[in-house]
């Protein structure tokens, strides 16, 4: 019984993003959960070679930049036509700027917009296109990825002795995404529709030592987090266990907004 809350046998589902760190994982995860999963990225190259490093059969690819207006109608058409529906949409893809870590008053204000309107607006796009073919269908889940600092203040302490900071605009893009989310389960909530955000706390990759252990020392569990960590998360929030769930916004992080 409990197996069978968790399956998604028969599931079509779809990971912006897919062939990033968080985004393999998910695909993986969904595919083992029984979905058939679309790895979507912008790039086709990367999402082919990701699907070919996972191994999974049941992974196919599909090129959506969440930007591009023309990029997810046509992405979501394409899904539709061939597997005539959606049932999962994770919003996860992560695109920003290349002067993404500078400090606030030295951001150009061509550079925020622009990440703003990519990141923020480009999962507000999605989410207007699938749930309208969600709406349809008289259900689906739809996921966005959203993170602590969408609903608490950085701590600048645990940078200090590196090149790293918690980028400015991605406060506002985390933060409007949380209440997206609220907006859009209230929205579409009588049609069937759950809405749903999942906030990680820092996930390991990579970083500098300093930063690893100043970040740990300040968590409640004494560590980063990883994406295996996120994935239980994840397929209950895509499954039936969680029929009854939405407009919220799962805290993965270790206990560190607990303090």
């Amino acid at each position: 019984m409990s197996h069978s809350l968790f399956s998604l046998h028969n599931k079509v589902a779809v990971v912006t993003g897919g062939a990033g760190l968080l985004g393999k994982k998910f695909c993986l995860s969904l595919a083992n959960a029984g979905a058939k999963v679309i790895l979507a990225d912008i790039s086709e190259a990367q999402a082919k070679a990701s699907i070919q490093e996972l191994g999974n059969a049941s992974l196919e690819s599909s090129v959506l930049d969440i930007a591009k207006e023309e990029s997810v109608i046509l992405g979501t058409e394409a899904i539709i036509k061939k597997h005539k529906k959606i049932d999962i949409w994770v919003n996860n893809a992560y695109p920003r700027t290349a002067d993404w870590g500078l400090k606030f008053e030295n951001i150009p204000w061509e550079s925020w917009k622009q990440n703003i309107n990519e990141h923020l607006n480009g999962y507000a796009l999605c989410c207007q296109k699938v749930a309208e073919i969600m709406k349809l269908q008289k259900s689906g889940s739809i996921i966005n990825m959203s993170s602590i600092y969408g609903i608490v203040g950085p701590d600048f302490s645990i940078y200090e002795g590196t090149q790293m900071t918690m980028p400015a605009a991605y406060a506002a893009i985390k933060g409007g995404l949380v209440n997206l989310t609220r907006y859009l389960a209230s929205y579409y909530g009588p049609h069937g529709v759950r809405v749903n955000a999942i906030s990680p706390g820092g996930i390991y990759d990579g970083q500098p030592e300093s930063f690893v252990k100043q970040y740990s020392k300040k968590t409640p569990l004494g560590r980063m987090g990883s994406a295996d960590d996120l994935t239980g998360g994840l397929i209950y929030l895509a499954s039936d266990a969680a029929s009854y769930v939405t407009g919220q916004n799962l805290v993965i992080d270790g206990g560190w907004t607990s303090i």
